[in-house]
């Protein structure tokens, strides 16, 4: 499902409970994170209906190296030429999706948190067990240096390379996983950091939470459920509520 404009000239595509990004950029489109690999015909989709095409997508910027954010990044990469941009700290991790290790064994952590069964029942569906990493990687180190020239901010916690994009013309973050308003391991809803069942440190994903805190963008955008437009340093305060930090 494609939601337009949830900040300005930013469009949302969800599939399976997990979000891409599309960002106008003049005569061009950035695509931020890849979804699963069910995405492809809705993002090829998504681009025609904002009136463009494959050849005017000028890269691919991945907050982080996880399976449900590089599903179709191979894809682009190959039959579109798109380039593909990723933190240093996260280059091994895009090009072998499954190679990380969460703070708490997932299978355990799901098996006594039913309420993630049904959605993560759903990523499966869309391919989560089938996806290709990307090894064909540019960094993503100075805005300078990528398309659309977002303000690079590094949030470590839920992977090492995580990072979030601020758009400050357009008040919007795109914050990836570092701050979800859904837990596709939980079915938990409102801003949080998501499970350790899928973070690799939840306590520097918490400390995290002030480097987005710092932006003081209206518009969150995040990897996993709607937007929230209340602000972030409201959502902020959610969060650490929800982690039970004061």
């Amino acid at each position: 499902m494609l939601i337009r404009d949830v900040a300005e000239g930013i469009h949302r595509l969800e599939i399976a409970h997990t979000n891409t990004y599309l960002v106008e950029t003049g005569d061009r489109l950035l695509v931020v994170d890849a979804g699963l690999p069910a995405a492809w015909p809705h993002l090829l989709l998504a681009v025609h209906d904002l009136g463009y095409s494959p050849d005017r997508v000028e890269g691919l910027l991945l907050t982080h190296g996880h399976f449900d954010h590089v599903g179709t990044a191979a894809r682009m990469h190959r039959e579109w030429g798109t380039p593909v941009f990723v933190h240093p700290g996260d280059r091994e991790l895009a090009a072998h999706p499954y190679s990380y290790r969460p703070q708490t064994n997932r299978f355990g952590f799901v098996a006594l948190h039913p309420g993630g069964l049904a959605p993560l029942g759903r990523m499966l569906l869309a391919g989560a067990a089938t996806v290709d990493g990307i090894a064909e990687t540019q960094p993503l180190a100075s805005r300078a240096e990528v398309p659309g020239s977002p303000w690079i901010i590094e949030t470590p916690g839920h992977t090492d390379g995580h990072v979030a994009l601020h758009f400050a013309d357009r008040d919007a973050l795109i914050a990836g996983d570092a701050l979800v308003t859904f837990d596709p391991y939980t079915g938990g809803i409102g801003p949080r950091v998501v499970a350790p069942a899928a973070t690799a440190d939840v306590d520097e994903a918490v400390a995290s939470l002030g480097r987005l805190e710092g932006t003081a963008a209206r518009h969150v955008l995040p990897g996993h459920g709607p937007a929230f437009d209340r602000g972030v340093r409201a959502a902020v305060a959610q969060a650490r509520r929800a982690a039970g930090v004061a």
